[in-house]
Protein backbone atom coordinates (compact mmCIF):
# COMPACT_ATOMS: atom_id res chain seq x y z
CA UNK A 1 0.00 0.00 0.00
CA UNK A 2 2.59 2.32 1.00
CA UNK A 3 4.59 1.49 -2.62
CA UNK A 4 1.24 2.53 -4.22
CA UNK A 5 1.23 5.53 -2.38
CA UNK A 6 4.44 6.59 -2.93
CA UNK A 7 4.59 5.87 -6.79
CA UNK A 8 1.30 7.99 -6.72
CA UNK A 9 3.24 10.64 -5.23
CA UNK A 10 5.72 10.76 -7.61
CA UNK A 11 3.70 10.62 -10.64
CA UNK A 12 2.07 13.52 -9.55
CA UNK A 13 5.09 15.27 -8.61
CA UNK A 14 6.61 14.57 -12.36
CA UNK A 15 3.30 15.87 -13.31
CA UNK A 16 3.44 19.22 -11.32
CA UNK A 17 6.81 19.82 -12.57
CA UNK A 18 6.02 19.11 -16.24
CA UNK A 19 3.15 21.88 -15.88
CA UNK A 20 5.41 23.97 -14.09
CA UNK A 21 8.38 23.98 -17.02
CA UNK A 22 5.42 24.29 -19.02
CA UNK A 23 4.68 27.37 -17.27
CA UNK A 24 8.32 29.16 -17.71
CA UNK A 25 8.43 27.89 -21.73
CA UNK A 26 5.45 30.07 -21.96
CA UNK A 27 6.38 33.28 -20.10
CA UNK A 28 9.39 33.04 -22.17
CA UNK A 29 7.61 32.91 -25.35
CA UNK A 30 5.74 36.07 -24.17
CA UNK A 31 9.04 38.08 -23.64
CA UNK A 32 10.60 36.88 -26.73
CA UNK A 33 7.27 38.32 -28.34
CA UNK A 34 6.70 41.42 -26.04
CA UNK A 35 10.69 42.56 -25.35
CA UNK A 36 12.76 40.18 -28.16
CA UNK A 37 15.76 43.03 -28.47
CA UNK A 38 16.17 43.05 -24.46
CA UNK A 39 14.81 39.79 -23.38
CA UNK A 40 16.57 36.84 -25.41
CA UNK A 41 20.25 38.47 -24.00
CA UNK A 42 22.87 36.51 -22.24
CA UNK A 43 23.12 39.72 -20.06
CA UNK A 44 18.92 39.72 -19.10
CA UNK A 45 19.66 35.46 -18.56
CA UNK A 46 22.09 36.39 -16.16
CA UNK A 47 20.44 39.07 -14.17
CA UNK A 48 17.30 36.24 -14.20
CA UNK A 49 19.81 33.76 -12.55
CA UNK A 50 21.39 36.56 -10.38
CA UNK A 51 18.05 37.73 -8.87
CA UNK A 52 16.81 34.07 -8.01
CA UNK A 53 19.79 33.14 -6.79
CA UNK A 54 19.57 35.38 -3.31
CA UNK A 55 16.20 34.44 -2.60
CA UNK A 56 16.64 30.86 -4.10
CA UNK A 57 18.81 30.02 -1.40
CA UNK A 58 16.07 31.15 0.94
CA UNK A 59 13.57 29.01 -0.75
CA UNK A 60 15.93 25.95 -0.12
CA UNK A 61 15.38 26.46 3.63
CA UNK A 62 11.73 27.43 3.33
CA UNK A 63 11.17 24.18 1.76
CA UNK A 64 12.24 22.13 4.75
CA UNK A 65 10.16 24.32 7.11
CA UNK A 66 6.96 24.01 4.93
CA UNK A 67 7.62 20.21 4.56
CA UNK A 68 8.05 19.95 8.04
CA UNK A 69 4.58 21.12 8.55
CA UNK A 70 6.15 24.91 9.79
CA UNK A 71 6.49 28.06 8.35
CA UNK A 72 8.87 31.22 8.85
CA UNK A 73 8.16 34.83 8.27
CA UNK A 74 11.40 35.74 9.59
CA UNK A 75 13.54 34.90 6.65
CA UNK A 76 14.34 38.23 4.93
CA UNK A 77 14.71 40.32 8.19
CA UNK A 78 16.97 37.61 9.26
CA UNK A 79 19.41 37.87 6.04
CA UNK A 80 19.25 41.53 6.46
CA UNK A 81 20.23 41.28 10.30
CA UNK A 82 23.47 38.76 8.91
CA UNK A 83 24.57 41.55 6.44
CA UNK A 84 24.57 44.49 8.74
CA UNK A 85 26.10 42.40 11.09
CA UNK A 86 28.87 41.01 9.00
CA UNK A 87 29.34 44.45 7.04
CA UNK A 88 30.13 46.66 10.80
CA UNK A 89 33.28 48.05 10.56
CA UNK A 90 34.65 45.43 13.81
CA UNK A 91 33.47 42.43 11.86
CA UNK A 92 35.33 44.19 8.28
CA UNK A 93 38.54 44.81 10.20
CA UNK A 94 38.86 40.37 10.26
CA UNK A 95 38.69 39.68 6.70
CA UNK A 96 35.83 38.64 4.04
CA UNK A 97 36.25 34.93 5.33
CA UNK A 98 34.92 36.11 9.08
CA UNK A 99 32.47 38.16 7.41
CA UNK A 100 31.39 35.03 5.53
CA UNK A 101 31.66 32.99 8.73
CA UNK A 102 29.79 36.01 11.06
CA UNK A 103 26.67 36.09 8.12
CA UNK A 104 26.33 32.36 8.33
CA UNK A 105 26.35 32.21 12.43
CA UNK A 106 24.14 35.23 12.69
CA UNK A 107 21.73 33.46 10.29
CA UNK A 108 21.73 30.23 12.39
CA UNK A 109 21.66 31.66 15.51
CA UNK A 110 18.34 33.89 14.57
CA UNK A 111 17.32 30.37 13.53
CA UNK A 112 17.83 28.32 15.94
CA UNK A 113 16.33 30.97 18.06
CA UNK A 114 12.76 30.34 16.26
CA UNK A 115 13.81 26.52 16.73
CA UNK A 116 13.81 26.60 19.87
CA UNK A 117 10.97 28.99 20.55
CA UNK A 118 8.61 27.00 18.37
CA UNK A 119 9.91 23.19 19.04
CA UNK A 120 10.21 23.80 23.04
CA UNK A 121 8.78 26.90 23.84
CA UNK A 122 5.65 25.44 22.19
CA UNK A 123 4.80 29.08 20.35
CA UNK A 124 2.68 28.82 17.06
CA UNK A 125 5.57 29.18 14.16
CA UNK A 126 3.54 31.99 12.43
CA UNK A 127 4.10 34.34 15.90
CA UNK A 128 7.22 32.65 16.94
CA UNK A 129 8.71 33.78 13.49
CA UNK A 130 6.86 37.11 13.21
CA UNK A 131 8.62 38.29 16.35
CA UNK A 132 11.60 37.03 14.79
CA UNK A 133 10.56 39.32 12.17
CA UNK A 134 9.74 42.69 13.49
CA UNK A 135 13.15 42.14 16.34
CA UNK A 136 15.67 41.50 13.61
CA UNK A 137 14.57 44.10 11.38
CA UNK A 138 14.53 46.60 14.52
CA UNK A 139 18.14 44.88 15.36
CA UNK A 140 19.76 45.65 11.77
CA UNK A 141 17.90 49.09 12.02
CA UNK A 142 19.85 49.72 15.12
CA UNK A 143 22.78 48.36 14.47
CA UNK A 144 23.71 49.99 11.21
CA UNK A 145 21.93 53.52 12.44
CA UNK A 146 19.31 53.24 9.38
CA UNK A 147 22.30 53.65 7.20
CA UNK A 148 23.67 51.41 4.50
CA UNK A 149 27.20 50.21 5.33
CA UNK A 150 29.56 49.75 2.21
CA UNK A 151 31.92 46.79 2.06
CA UNK A 152 35.53 48.60 2.38
CA UNK A 153 38.64 47.75 0.68
CA UNK A 154 40.49 44.60 1.36
CA UNK A 155 37.23 42.55 1.43
CA UNK A 156 36.91 42.95 -2.20
CA UNK A 157 36.53 39.04 -2.31
CA UNK A 158 32.93 39.30 -1.14
CA UNK A 159 31.93 41.18 -3.88
CA UNK A 160 33.80 39.14 -5.98
CA UNK A 161 31.06 36.31 -6.14
CA UNK A 162 29.07 38.54 -8.11
CA UNK A 163 31.86 40.13 -10.54
CA UNK A 164 33.76 37.00 -11.36
CA UNK A 165 32.47 34.85 -13.74
CA UNK A 166 32.86 31.42 -14.91
CA UNK A 167 31.29 30.46 -18.51
CA UNK A 168 29.72 34.21 -18.06
CA UNK A 169 27.95 33.22 -15.36
CA UNK A 170 28.43 34.97 -11.89
CA UNK A 171 29.98 32.49 -8.25
CA UNK A 172 26.88 33.17 -6.80
CA UNK A 173 24.67 31.40 -9.46
CA UNK A 174 27.11 28.53 -9.14
CA UNK A 175 27.04 28.66 -4.99
CA UNK A 176 22.82 29.42 -5.38
CA UNK A 177 23.18 25.84 -7.62
CA UNK A 178 25.37 23.70 -5.02
CA UNK A 179 22.85 24.73 -1.82
CA UNK A 180 19.83 23.67 -4.46
CA UNK A 181 21.85 19.95 -4.93
CA UNK A 182 22.79 19.56 -1.38
CA UNK A 183 19.16 20.23 -0.47
CA UNK A 184 17.92 17.65 -2.77
CA UNK A 185 20.36 15.29 -1.75
CA UNK A 186 19.57 16.10 2.24
CA UNK A 187 15.88 15.64 1.31
CA UNK A 188 15.45 13.13 -0.69
CA UNK A 189 18.56 10.66 0.24
CA UNK A 190 19.25 11.00 4.14
CA UNK A 191 17.38 10.06 6.96
CA UNK A 192 16.91 13.79 7.79
CA UNK A 193 14.95 14.32 4.70
CA UNK A 194 12.88 11.18 5.37
CA UNK A 195 12.15 12.36 9.24
CA UNK A 196 11.18 15.92 8.02
CA UNK A 197 8.26 14.42 5.74
CA UNK A 198 7.16 12.06 8.54
CA UNK A 199 6.69 15.07 11.13
CA UNK A 200 4.86 17.07 8.31
CA UNK A 201 2.94 14.63 7.55
CA UNK A 202 1.81 13.20 11.02
CA UNK A 203 3.95 14.85 14.23
CA UNK A 204 2.60 11.98 16.50
CA UNK A 205 2.91 9.24 14.13
CA UNK A 206 6.27 10.23 13.79
CA UNK A 207 6.72 10.37 17.38
CA UNK A 208 5.49 6.80 17.89
CA UNK A 209 8.09 5.88 15.63
CA UNK A 210 10.78 7.10 17.52
CA UNK A 211 11.53 10.45 15.41
CA UNK A 212 12.49 13.69 18.54
CA UNK A 213 10.07 15.52 16.75
CA UNK A 214 11.04 18.15 18.74
CA UNK A 215 14.39 18.61 18.14
CA UNK A 216 13.95 17.84 14.19
CA UNK A 217 11.29 21.09 13.86
CA UNK A 218 14.33 23.00 16.13
CA UNK A 219 17.29 21.55 13.33
CA UNK A 220 14.72 22.62 10.29
CA UNK A 221 14.48 26.19 11.33
CA UNK A 222 18.28 26.25 12.36
CA UNK A 223 18.65 24.82 8.46
CA UNK A 224 16.58 27.85 7.26
CA UNK A 225 18.61 30.10 9.13
CA UNK A 226 21.49 28.93 7.59
CA UNK A 227 20.44 29.20 4.53
CA UNK A 228 19.54 32.88 4.92
CA UNK A 229 23.13 33.47 6.07
CA UNK A 230 24.22 32.35 3.13
CA UNK A 231 21.76 34.33 1.13
CA UNK A 232 23.19 37.39 3.12
CA UNK A 233 26.64 36.84 1.53
CA UNK A 234 24.85 36.98 -1.69
CA UNK A 235 23.33 40.08 -1.27
CA UNK A 236 25.97 41.84 0.04
CA UNK A 237 28.23 40.59 -2.94
CA UNK A 238 25.41 41.87 -5.60
CA UNK A 239 24.87 45.22 -3.57
CA UNK A 240 28.31 45.40 -2.46
CA UNK A 241 26.44 46.68 1.18
CA UNK A 242 24.83 45.73 3.95
CA UNK A 243 21.37 47.33 5.08
CA UNK A 244 18.59 46.65 7.76
CA UNK A 245 16.22 46.95 3.84
CA UNK A 246 17.84 43.67 2.55
CA UNK A 247 15.47 40.93 1.76
CA UNK A 248 11.85 43.14 2.29
CA UNK A 249 9.38 40.92 1.44
CA UNK A 250 11.53 38.36 0.66
CA UNK A 251 9.61 35.86 2.93
CA UNK A 252 6.54 36.19 0.86
CA UNK A 253 8.50 35.34 -2.76
CA UNK A 254 10.33 32.68 -0.73
CA UNK A 255 6.79 31.05 0.68
CA UNK A 256 4.96 31.64 -2.86
CA UNK A 257 7.64 30.02 -4.52
CA UNK A 258 7.19 26.66 -2.57
CA UNK A 259 3.44 27.09 -2.49
CA UNK A 260 3.33 27.37 -6.70
CA UNK A 261 6.08 23.91 -6.92
CA UNK A 262 3.64 21.93 -5.20
CA UNK A 263 4.51 22.14 -1.16
CA UNK A 264 2.01 21.73 0.76
CA UNK A 265 1.27 24.37 3.36
CA UNK A 266 0.24 21.45 6.09
CA UNK A 267 3.08 19.99 5.64
CA UNK A 268 4.51 16.54 4.73
CA UNK A 269 4.67 16.98 0.82
CA UNK A 270 6.74 18.69 -1.60
CA UNK A 271 9.90 18.87 -3.52
CA UNK A 272 13.24 21.04 -4.03
CA UNK A 273 12.90 21.22 -8.04
CA UNK A 274 8.97 21.96 -7.73
CA UNK A 275 10.41 25.14 -5.36
CA UNK A 276 12.65 26.29 -7.34
CA UNK A 277 10.82 26.11 -11.01
CA UNK A 278 8.11 28.02 -8.94
CA UNK A 279 10.79 30.81 -7.81
CA UNK A 280 11.63 30.50 -11.56
CA UNK A 281 8.21 31.59 -12.73
CA UNK A 282 8.24 34.49 -10.09
CA UNK A 283 11.89 35.74 -10.98
CA UNK A 284 10.56 36.00 -15.02
CA UNK A 285 7.82 37.46 -14.38
CA UNK A 286 9.23 40.18 -12.15
CA UNK A 287 11.73 40.53 -15.51
CA UNK A 288 9.12 40.77 -18.21
CA UNK A 289 7.41 43.64 -15.71
CA UNK A 290 10.91 45.42 -15.61
CA UNK A 291 11.44 44.89 -19.45
CA UNK A 292 7.82 46.16 -20.45
CA UNK A 293 8.24 48.89 -18.41
CA UNK A 294 4.80 47.79 -16.05
CA UNK A 295 3.74 49.42 -13.05
CA UNK A 296 5.58 47.51 -9.55
CA UNK A 297 2.04 47.60 -8.14
CA UNK A 298 0.32 45.55 -11.16
CA UNK A 299 3.13 42.86 -10.97
CA UNK A 300 2.03 42.63 -6.71
CA UNK A 301 -1.36 41.85 -7.93
CA UNK A 302 -0.55 39.04 -10.89
CA UNK A 303 1.91 37.13 -8.06
CA UNK A 304 -1.14 37.70 -5.73
CA UNK A 305 -3.44 36.16 -8.39
CA UNK A 306 -0.92 33.37 -8.71
CA UNK A 307 -0.80 32.58 -5.31
CA UNK A 308 -4.37 32.18 -4.79
CA UNK A 309 -4.47 30.27 -8.08
CA UNK A 310 -1.72 27.82 -6.86
CA UNK A 311 -3.66 27.22 -3.33
CA UNK A 312 -7.19 26.36 -5.31
CA UNK A 313 -5.34 24.21 -7.50
CA UNK A 314 -3.71 22.08 -4.07
CA UNK A 315 -7.32 21.63 -2.22
CA UNK A 316 -8.71 21.05 -5.81
CA UNK A 317 -6.00 17.88 -5.98
CA UNK A 318 -6.05 16.95 -2.17
CA UNK A 319 -9.79 16.15 -2.73
CA UNK A 320 -9.42 14.51 -5.99
CA UNK A 321 -6.63 12.28 -4.14
CA UNK A 322 -8.97 11.21 -1.23
CA UNK A 323 -12.08 10.27 -3.29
Amino acid sequence: MNGVLSLTGRRFGEARHLGLVIALVLLAVVGLVTVPENFATASNLVSILSLAATIGVITVGMTFVIIGGGIDLSVGAIMALASVWATTLATQAFGPFIMAVCAILVGTGAGLVNGLLIAYGRMVPFIATLAMLVAARGLAQRMSDRKTQLIQQGNEAIVALSTTRVLGIPLLVYIFALVVAVGWVVLNRTTFGRRTYAVGGNPEAARLAGIDVRRHTMLLYALSGFCCGVAAILIMARTTTGSSTHGDLYELDAIAAVIIGGTLLTGGRGTIIGSILGLLIFTLITNLFILNGLNTSDQLVAKGLIIVVAVLLQRRNLKERAT
